[in-house]
């Protein structure tokens, strides 16, 4: 049901049946692809809200690495499967990001803002449903580390970020803290944004806070939940050696009854 959901969505990646080189390259970009998708809601940040022309240069230079990042990922893949045209329909989410993305970077900071902010924001929205497609793998014992490394980085960017745009933040550390008290939802009020930029950025972070924690949990759940099934495996795989032996011992008593009653036959 879910991989009929992520071809419904666009974002089913590499066909089956195709060849090995093609899955070893789509589980190499998987993770790439999935940060600078990331890369999106900063960029939004810089190119719509920030107000230094400095601030908008780098949003710029932003875009063209998203921009360029899909367009080499999508060109790449289709070089390396062999059902193109089935590609091309299982992941069509990305042929619409990349025009998005293209048209909103065209553009900007002409006569037609209001129809690049849109493709923008449409842009933005299709990247994270192609991050929500993948979230799935984390839910295991084998995502735990990712989800806590994320966090461990989230929670470095949103203090630097806090430093930078919060006037009462007067060191990195309180950066820190006010973005773990936001993403964790804690709301303790010793330190709250106050300005525009910082109460934006402080909810971003809050939506992030609110899945990283979601994810952690269920990854957690994942591990318990794969104890028992692996105790399970074993307990089964104990039975089925005993039942193998008592088969074992039930088919040699049967050959020695065998024996007896053609001997007896003999006689």
């Amino acid at each position: 049901m879910f991989s009929q959901l992520r071809i419904l969505i666009g974002a089913a990646g590499v066909p089956p049946d195709d060849n090995t080189r093609a899955y070893e390259w789509e589980r190499r970009l998987h993770w790439l692809m999935l940060c600078v998708a990331l890369l999106a809601v900063p960029t939004y940040y810089l190119d719509e809200i920030a107000s230094a022309r400095v601030l908008h240069l780098i949003g710029e230079w932003m875009d063209a690495i998203i921009l360029a990042a899909f367009t080499f990922e999508l060109l790449w893949m289709l070089s390396v499967v062999k059902q193109r045209q089935r590609y091309l329909l299982y992941n069509w989410l990305d042929l619409l990001i990349i025009a998005a993305s293209a048209a909103s970077f065209a553009g900007a900071g002409t006569e037609w803002v209001a129809l690049a902010r849109v493709l923008r924001l449409t842009a933005i929205a299709m990247m994270l449903v192609r991050v929500m497609s993948s979230v799935r793998r984390l839910f295991s014992p084998d995502g735990l580390p990712y989800i806590l490394a994320f966090g461990v980085a989230t929670m470095l960017v949103g203090g630097a970020v806090f430093y930078w745009l919060e006037p009462t933040v007067q060191s990195f550390g309180e950066g820190i803290w006010l973005a773990f008290t936001t993403a964790a939802t804690v709301g303790y009020g010793d330190l709250v944004p106050t300005t525009i930029t910082a109460r934006v950025f402080a909810i971003l972070l809050v939506l992030v806070g609110y899945s990283m924690l979601s994810a952690v949990t269920a990854s957690i759940a994942a591990i318990f939940i794969g104890e028992d099934e692996k105790r399970l495996r074993r307990d089964m795989h104990r039975d089925i050696q005993h039942l193998q032996h008592e088969v074992t011992q039930l088919k040699h008593e049967l050959q020695a009854i065998r024996r007896l009653l053609e001997d007896r036959q003999r006689d």
